[in-house]
């Protein structure tokens, strides 16, 4: 009996209803479905979405198509089906962190090699989404940073307000790589999977996972999901009358955990540092101390930061409590240090070469911050570019001034379709 070909789609969804039905289910014969040109199409089509720079051998999106895809995809088959695949060394490049003065250090694979693991990211991903638990939105399907976000306001409206703000020291660069193993090996017992697997793993290095990888972020999901697991049951069972006195929510690295306010549950912030601190120092990681902070929300003096905002605690008009969350000033100082260099690139171009490089910038930016109360903010990035614009357009023509009585700011948006759409929208 032959048995009706099956598509990536429909296998994703069959092998995420096993996985969630049997705990402890282990997955073979999955060494094939990575080696199908199906889903070598779809991740190669998922690397170009990101439009990333090229890697050590220099090939970009456009060499690719040039060459003909269709003869990578077959050439890479023909090596995984043959077991002859190596990965290339990945290229590194050092990118200023926030603070300005430390670097976050990335590893750019080749098409080639974002192509396999993008292949093996789309076969193993529906097995451990089975696994993962509700705080966790890094890098999921279906989960956005404005839902992690509304879960951190939803808890600090049930006065879990006594926070703890987890920074993890190097997590990326302290990824153990046989701990990161053997959780695959508890769920996949293919050999040949788990050889890619490491094979993609020891190609950056002895240890740590390659930030630019498109594997990296599921392993990095799976390797803190005993973490998740922890505080899960701390939430069941330190419940009061059936009322959670835990939240948490994870973005990646990025972990906050929200605790009831209460002068009786202040011992929960006490157990939860403890064992934090035990479950990552059996997955070979530790609290950055300096950074790593308990936060009393209703003092409005403090506050802390999560995915590129700042809550702080206010009250309103109405004299009630209240919740302020606003762009991070790096965030803000961030995007003007880029769009200035656009700028300097382009003294004495054409306005609407510069203006063309800038729109995705501030259309990604604003879109991504556009939830909260970042109207203020963006009402102060809205006048910067318009007047950056301005200027740029008088130093082109050797004249002062920003030219506010030759143009009006609506003639200005017309002339030059600026990206001019600022709105605020709630996540609801």
């Amino acid at each position: 009996m032959i048995k009706t070909p099956i598509n990536l789609q429909n296998l994703r969804r069959k092998i995420y209803v096993k996985a969630k039905a049997k705990k402890q289910w282990r997955f073979w014969g999955l060494y094939v479905h990575i080696c199908k040109l199906e889903t070598l199409k779809e991740s190669y089509k998922l690397a170009k979405q990101n439009n990333g720079a090229p890697g050590i051998d220099g090939v970009t999106f456009k060499d690719v198509e040039a060459s003909g895809l269709d003869k990578l995809l077959s050439e890479i088959r023909s090596e995984l089906l043959d077991k002859n695949y190596r990965p290339m060394d990945s290229r590194k490049i050092k990118i200023p962190k926030a603070d300005g003065k430390s670097f976050r250090e990335l590893a750019i694979p080749s098409i080639r090699d974002r192509i396999v693991a993008g292949a093996v990211k789309l076969i193993l991903e529906p097995i451990f989404e089975a696994n993962f638990q509700e705080g966790s939105y890094g890098y999921r399907p279906k989960r956005q940073p404005a839902e992690a976000m509304k879960r951190v306001t939803i808890a600090l409206q049930r006065r879990h307000t006594k926070v703890i703000d987890v920074d993890i020291s190097n997590f990326f660069g302290n990824v153990r790589h046989d701990i990161a193993l053997k959780k695959i090996a508890e769920r996949v017992q293919d050999k040949d999977v788990l050889r890619l697997t490491k094979l993609i793993l020891k190609a950056s290095g002895k240890t740590g996972l390659p930030q630019g990888n498109p594997l990296s972020p599921l392993i990095s999901n799976l390797y803190l999901n005993c973490i998740d697991e922890m505080l899960e049951k701390g939430k069941r069972v330190t419940q009061t009358n059936g009322y959670e006195n835990i939240e948490y929510v994870r973005f990646a690295d990025d972990l906050v955990v929200l605790v009831n306010g209460h002068h009786r549950s202040a011992w929960l912030v006490r157990a939860i540092m403890k064992r934090l601190q035990e479950e990552l120092a059996k997955l070979g990681l530790a609290m950055n101390e300096k950074k790593t902070k308990i936060v009393d929300f209703k003092d409005p003096k403090q506050s802390f930061p999560f995915l590129g905002f700042d809550y702080r605690y206010r009250k309103t008009r109405q004299g009630k409590d209240g919740i302020l969350i606003t762009p991070r000033r790096q965030a803000r100082i961030k995007l003007q240090q880029k769009i200035k260099a656009v700028f300097k690139t382009k003294r004495g171009r054409p306005v609407q070469e510069a203006v063309d490089i800038i729109n995705p910038i501030l259309r990604g930016w604003v879109n991504y911050f556009r939830i909260g109360n970042s109207g203020r903010c963006f009402n102060a990035i809205k006048d910067w570019v318009q007047n950056k614009v301005r200027r740029h357009i008088f130093k082109a023509k050797k004249h002062l001034g920003f030219g506010w009585k030759r143009w009006s700011t609506g003639q200005l948006y017309q002339y030059t379709s600026l990206f001019n759409d600022y709105e605020i929208r709630y996540n609801r």
